[in-house]
């Protein structure tokens, strides 16, 4: 089992950026895809992005391509996610998470595609 630890959230204006980090511990964080989530108030939680296990593949929700870059550092047991131009509507609470299963190929963009997840970091954006 993989343990998260998100960090990196806070106030930024419109425009601005933010980096976020999910730090992880166990022995198989090389070999799984990490997602990025995020829930704002009232709504569900929606997918953002994900890496696979080596880095290889990325993919991005519509909303934020273009804008978030995902990578990882498998030697550091670490995933980022760099949001540029940043919107109020991207406001919400960011959740990093690992694939339940290893070594896995293809989109894996639902909430029960992971099996571990960080306790979440805010990110608000004023406008």
């Amino acid at each position: 089992q993989v343990q998260l630890v998100e960090s990196g959230g806070g106030l930024v204006q419109a425009g601005g950026s933010l980096r976020l980090s999910c730090a992880a511990s166990g022995r198989t964080f090389s070999q799984k895809t990490v997602g990025w989530f995020r829930q704002a108030p009232g709504k569900a939680r929606e997918f953002v992005a994900a890496i696979s296990w080596d880095g290889g593949s990325t993919h991005y929700a519509d909303s934020v391509a273009g804008r978030f870059l995902i990578s990882r550092d498998n030697a550091k047991k670490t995933g980022f996610l760099q949001m540029n131009s940043l919107k109020p509507e991207d406001t919400a609470v960011y959740y990093c998470a690992a694939d339940r299963l290893s070594f896995v190929r293809g989109r894996r963009d639902r909430p029960e595609d992971f099996g571990s997840w960080g306790q979440g970091t805010q990110v608000t954006v004023s406008s």
